[in-house]
């Protein structure tokens, strides 16, 4: 499919994106497929008509979640893959080319979008301007320039979204959020995130030759917007579980398909900050990491992001952590020892309730009336520790937390795909989910500009409304990618 979107570089909109109309002009493996589709109206006792596209991965986890909906397309790039979800869905029909799903379900009202980061803003461009409502899994997409796109289509067509990233539905994020905008810590000046990611190989060169393509697998399609390359199977230096280079799983390190250690935990760990800190556009990105290469994310990595003023709230500093020492006998996932943490200093009142050890990943906010810290990579539970306080205690516990009123409509839908039926409900004309792309796509284009800081090599000075490094413009290639002839978005 060739998908042209017309982008006005006069920016007009004042947010990097042109006011006309995107339109998608498709050039489909079967035929055509036109853009300019309206959502069908659902009523809440109605069923969606729904296609899980990636759903041998991630999407083969999100499958649970639409048992009281009509899932009629399976979609995968592998066709061995995923048996059990197949098994789940016997009457859907399956469909190993997107493009080619789009094109011959034509009663489709949403999409689940669980493929490699590369390919979601493809699909979900395609499928919101066809009047399709989508669920993507985090991060919304590979780039900055995909991410404000998306936030624009969603808006235009009118189509209920969501990104996966689930903490967002649960009562305690929310509740967090709350909390923190209460003041209760007072004006927070810095922030620290770290990660136990990554845990699939990083730092590595892009290997040499090539192996024969598994069968039943379309490389070319699964390459789909990214510059072609030679397939290659396994990976000596990798885990058991996910022993090969690229597919499965372990295409996350790889620049071309992933956004490393930060792109795939820092929407879920940097949320709570995002929400409840107000977060909008950084003015300073600056990075630094240890074997980083052209082709692969780096095995450890600092990134400080510096935001402004905003609605009341004083400037702060932001500071990211991953990865650690290069482990040199890597086996099942170890490759690294996992100590690039914030400095003791800032840690040390969180020792105690942690057995005198740093969990593997967290978020300390820092305030000038106390400290809130959340060991939940999704934040969906906190501590809270006050000026005049000697040690940190839960959250919900806190007295003066519990006088902290109510602010936020609460997810009350049943079982653990809340953040699902979340979505459904809103294809059905409910309230916007929460983790709808307006926010989401916000929270997306900070967290892969650190991939930008990442490959740029030098701090940049951002202007977020314009979508631009101002001290370097060579960066622009890594905020708008270009895309394979035939793939252009």
């Amino acid at each position: 499919m060739a998908a042209m979107i017309s982008n006005n570089s006069s920016n007009a909109s004042g947010d990097g994106l042109s006011r006309r109309k995107f339109i998608l002009m498709s050039a489909m493996a079967a035929g055509g497929v036109a853009a300019g589709g309206v959502p069908r109206l659902v009523s809440a006792s109605d069923k969606l008509n729904i296609a899980i596209v990636g759903y041998g991965g991630q999407g083969a986890s999100d499958a649970g979640a639409f048992v009281n909906e009509n899932v009629i397309a399976l979609c995968d790039a592998d066709e061995k893959v995923g048996a059990r979800v197949r098994t789940m869905y016997p009457n859907a029909t399956y469909y190993q080319d997107f493009r080619k799903m789009l094109d011959k379900e034509k009663t489709l009202d949403a999409l689940n979008i669980a493929t490699p980061d590369h390919l979601h803003a493809y699909i979900a461009a395609a499928a919101m301007q066809m009047g399709k409502h989508v669920y993507v899994q985090k991060p919304l997409a590979h780039s900055v320039y995909e991410a404000r796109l998306l936030r624009r289509l969603a808006t235009e067509n009118k189509v209920a979204t969501q990104m996966g990233n689930q903490g967002s539905s649960a009562s305690g994020f929310r509740r967090g959020v709350e909390v923190i905008q209460s003041g209760i810590i007072g004006q927070v000046h810095d922030v620290y995130v770290w990660s136990n990611r990554p845990i699939w190989p990083q730092g590595i060169p892009r290997p040499e030759g090539s192996d024969p393509v598994p069968e039943g697998f379309d490389w070319d399609l699964w390459i789909g917007p990214a510059p072609m390359r030679p397939f290659k199977g396994k990976n000596p230096t990798a885990s058991q579980q996910y022993p090969n280079y690229y597919h499965t799983f372990n295409w996350r390190g790889w620049i071309d398909f992933g956004t490393g250690a930060l792109g795939d935990m820092a929407c879920h760990t940097c949320n709570l900050p995002f929400r409840g800190l107000k977060l909008g556009y950084p003015t300073e990105i600056e990075a630094e990491s240890v074997d980083l290469t052209k082709d692969c994310y780096p095995i450890k990595s600092n990134i400080r992001f510096q935001f402004p003023a905003r609605e009341g709230l004083d400037p702060l500093t932001f500071r990211w952590y991953d990865g650690g020492n290069r482990n040199p006998n890597a086996s099942g996932g170890r490759y690294h020892d996992g100590n690039n943490k914030p400095p003791a200093e800032v840690t040390a009142d969180i020792l105690p309730a942690f057995n005198n050890r740093i969990p593997g990943s967290g978020c300390l906010m820092v305030g000038d009336k106390g400290q809130i810290f959340s060991d939940s990579d999704y934040g969906t539970s906190f501590m809270i520790k006050l000026k005049d306080e000697k040690e940190f205690s839960p959250g919900a516990q806190h007295p003066a937390v519990q006088a902290v009123p109510q602010t936020i409509p609460r997810n009350t839908l049943p079982g653990r795909d809340a953040h699902h039926q979340e979505w459904i409900a809103a294809c059905k004309g409910g309230p916007a989910a929460y983790s709808n792309f307006d926010i989401a796509a916000y929270l997306t284009e900070i967290m892969v500009l650190g991939c930008v800081a990442l490959r740029a090599g030098k701090k940049l000075e951002w202007d977020g409304p314009n979508m631009l490094a101002k001290n370097a413009p060579e960066a622009s290639q890594f905020v708008h990618p270009e895309f394979r002839k035939g793939w252009e978005i």
